[in-house]
């Protein structure tokens, strides 16, 4: 049952991470991992299959980050990341609902598009 449930979360976080403006979510072969880009930046990693320890590490706020952690057992410091600026989801959380893992996505794809430099915006604003 969680295997079905993982499965499902991964190809939605996927497809979620591909519908973002300018935004790529793809296996990435070298890392053996889901790799969500924005235009050569890293905005979140996703486990490419289900198990009990698949997961999602996203970027955020420094101070929220901790609050998530102490608030939600299944958030924990990122793993294999920056543990002040990344947060780590079980996908097998039921705390969490898609709903509220999408709009952590979002934030992390947020986060690096308002760092990005200049004549990125610009070239996306041509591609519009």
């Amino acid at each position: 049952m969680i295997n079905q449930t993982v499965t499902k979360r991964i190809k939605h976080f996927q497809d979620f991470g591909n519908s973002l403006p300018h935004a790529k979510a793809y296996f990435r072969d070298d890392w053996k991992i889901i790799y969500f880009d924005l235009s050569g930046k890293m905005f979140g990693l996703l486990s490419p299959t289900a198990s009990e320890t698949s997961i999602i590490t996203l970027k955020g706020d420094p101070e929220s980050n901790v609050a998530l952690r102490e608030i939600y057992s299944d958030i924990t410091a990122g793993y294999y990341a920056n543990k002040k600026h990344w947060n780590t989801i079980k996908l097998s959380t039921s705390e969490l609902s898609d709903q509220e893992i999408e709009k952590m996505i979002t934030h992390s794809y947020k986060l690096v598009y308002e760092n990005l430099p200049l004549y990125v915006w610009k070239a996306f604003a041509a591609s519009d």
